[in-house]
């Protein structure tokens, strides 16, 4: 069983086939998949297709790109939304230095205020992070994320860092999931990261329909394709796939606690 923890099927992109892109999924063995909150209206999208699945789960957040959007009306919604049961986490939230769409300030704010929301609720944090990392450490530091990701959980999503960096994540206490870069010919860095670290810590997502692995790339990618990053990260630890997606799938169950 395979667990896509980090995709965007409730975009309408896939207004039109998205049926058929769950029971692909399904026919994958990805049996379940958290929908990621990007904004209002992402937040709101995902949980109603979360109500409509009892495999499918939800997170409320704020993406860096609309940071500038982080208002004490929104954080309030944000905050009466991470009561649903279906909600599992706050997210994604994060610095993203590469596009700047809002101003470092802006995206500070935003990550500060998601992750006090987070420790309120006490839900794990999804993180963004995007030729950041010298600020999101720093963050780190300052906001005791060490003490939440202990107690509660931390995810760094699409994890595009090297060995040193997955190191000091790890150190974080944070969780590391790889999409379908890993299965990239040049990935190298982003690979050796991937064998170095605990499989413990070690989760799988799509970040669909963005980022389609080898062999799809060009494609829209869906749910289903996270097998093929599952079986990238099984050759490249030189273990048994149905190992790698036994330990992946328990790692994101304990986290995001999806057998309750």
């Amino acid at each position: 069983m395979l667990i896509d923890t980090h995709c965007h099927i409730s975009d309408i992109e896939f207004d039109p086939d998205r049926d058929a892109v769950i029971e692909a999924a399904i026919a994958a063995g990805v049996k379940k998949m958290i929908v990621i909150g990007t904004g209002l209206a992402s937040s709101q999208r995902a949980i109603v297709l979360a109500e409509q699945y009892p495999f499918i789960w939800a997170t409320v957040g704020l993406h860096p790109h609309d940071a500038k959007e982080c208002d004490d009306s929104l954080l309030k919604t944000f905050r009466e939304m991470a009561a649903h049961p279906k909600v599992v986490a706050i997210g994604e939230m994060g610095f993203d230095l590469f596009y700047n769409h809002s101003s470092l300030e802006m995206q500070r704010h935003a990550f500060i205020e998601q992750i006090r929301l987070a420790k309120e609720k006490q839900l794990p944090l999804v993180i963004h992070t995007r030729d950041a990392w010298p600020e999101t450490f720093d963050l780190f530091e300052k906001e005791d994320i060490a003490t939440h990701a202990k107690n509660v959980g931390v995810v760094l999503h699409c994890f595009t860092g090297d060995k040193e960096i997955a190191k000091r994540a790890i150190d974080f206490g944070c969780y590391l999931s790889f999409s379908g870069i890993v299965t990239f010919k040049k990935a190298f860095d982003i690979q050796a990261a991937a064998v170095s670290v605990d499989i413990n810590k070690v989760l799988l997502e799509t970040d669909a329909p963005y980022l389609a692995p080898q062999g799809k790339r060009g494609k829209r990618n869906e749910p289903a394709y996270v097998a093929l990053v599952a079986k990238k990260l099984a050759e490249l630890r030189n273990m048994p796939f149905d190992v790698l997606c036994e330990t992946t799938t328990r790692n994101a169950e304990r986290l995001f606690h999806l057998n309750t």
